[in-house]
């Protein structure tokens, strides 16, 4: 049996999609006996990781993009010294990539070994980082880490891609793609137990997300507000933390919604506290898949949330879901309050939703296409 070996720069626990898909699907290959391990740069086992990681925090204070540059070079560094070591007594591996760096390492080292990587990507990391406020859009340090993707993708012997979105914008900014064997698998999502008895709800809503400009959370607190206008004062649970939150915290105040709203910062484990919320709502302005969205559908609850990026592979409004929009707060709170107002309704989409959770992103239906197509690619490079 050939092993997957998951290279990765980030730790095995931690909140991100990209740490629950290593972690998802590192779990089904081990309850399935497949061999399996997981390299990341802490896997060189070297004392000076975390200091030199550290220092990154004093150089970002100095200069943001060298502050990223840092973060790239040595955590590319470390990674490579743990997987040359790992490989050297697994010619037959597939090294399973999560992100453009990990891939450019795995094809520097690797042997014999295929490399295939996952593309997490919302459209290129350089825009992540844009988006952020770290790096300058379309400077030079910008365009390098573009580049950077172009010759590495290019070079992949299998790119998995989280959506059918994901594929297309990919493919169109790197047409070489089109030459690379790929396949459309999305993320996979574990189940967890479901309590006897159906818990209390908290609030009416959940929603999940870092407190940044894309998850776009001014723009969830502007429908809130303005259905409370109407009279409708639906409760909203935000789960996640980040640079927005006085400022969101001071918007829910002006809205005269503030009683409404509970800021419950980052929870390690938010699945207990999403089935206690009847809705999931989400506003994000993009996203390359979604797995929150799965997550909570995983939990039995309908999602409100915007047709954007790999959104539409995840929810099918009217079935599972519904989807409402990003530039009017007012036509957002008519899709709201439909839904809040008419519980046979959030009846018939929590059934859908906890349906298609299981015939699609199930860790079991997912690890398994995931699995065969690593190994259909392996075997295709080794013939």
């Amino acid at each position: 049996m050939r092993e997957v070996v998951i290279a990765t720069l980030m730790r095995l626990e931690g909140p991100s999609g990209l740490q629950s898909h290593v972690r998802t699907f590192d779990a089904y290959l081990r309850a399935e006996s497949e061999p399996v391990s997981v390299v990341s740069p802490f896997s060189a086992r070297s004392p000076f990781v975390l200091p030199i990681f550290a220092a990154r925090i004093g150089i970002r204070r100095i200069s943001r993009p060298a502050g990223i540059r840092w973060h790239e070079y040595w955590h590319a560094r470390y990674l490579e010294a743990a997987l040359r070591r790992h490989l050297a007594s697994r010619p037959d591996a597939v090294i399973y990539a999560q992100c453009p760096i990990s891939a450019g390492v795995a094809l520097r080292v690797r042997t014999t070994q295929s490399v295939v990587m996952v593309a997490h990507l919302n459209i290129s990391q350089a825009d992540e980082w844009a988006d952020k406020g770290e790096i300058p859009r379309d400077g030079t340090l910008f365009r390098s880490i573009q580049q950077h993707e172009t010759d590495v993708l290019s070079r992949l012997d299998g790119i998995v891609y989280v959506s059918s979105f994901n594929k297309s914008q990919l493919e169109a900014r790197i047409p070489a793609l089109h030459n690379v064997p790929s396949a459309v698998v999305p993320n996979p999502v574990p189940d967890s137990p479901r309590p006897a008895v159906a818990p209390s709800p908290v609030a009416d809503l959940v929603t999940i997300g870092g407190l940044e400009p894309r998850k776009n959370h001014a723009h969830l607190l502007r429908i809130f507000g303005a259905a409370a206008a109407r009279g409708h004062r639906y409760t909203l649970s935000i789960v996640g933390d980040g640079p927005e939150r006085a400022a969101l915290q001071k918007q829910a105040t002006d809205l005269g919604i503030a009683d409404q709203i509970r800021f419950l910062g980052y929870q390690p484990d938010p699945r207990p506290i999403v089935r206690q919320h009847r809705v999931y709502c989400h506003t994000a302005t993009m996203e390359s898949f979604g797995i929150v969205l799965v997550e909570a559908m995983a939990e039995g609850l309908p999602v409100i949330t915007a047709p954007v990026g790999g959104i539409p592979d995840v929810v099918h409004p009217g079935t599972d879901g519904l989807f409402w929009p990003l530039e009017d707060a007012d036509a957002a709170a008519d899709v709201l309050i439909g839904l809040m107002e008419d519980p046979a309704t959030r009846s018939r989409l929590a059934a859908a939703a906890r349906t298609t959770f299981e015939q699609n992103f199930a860790a079991n239906v997912v690890g398994r296409q995931l699995h065969t197509f690593l190994h259909h690619t392996a075997r295709a490079v080794t013939h």
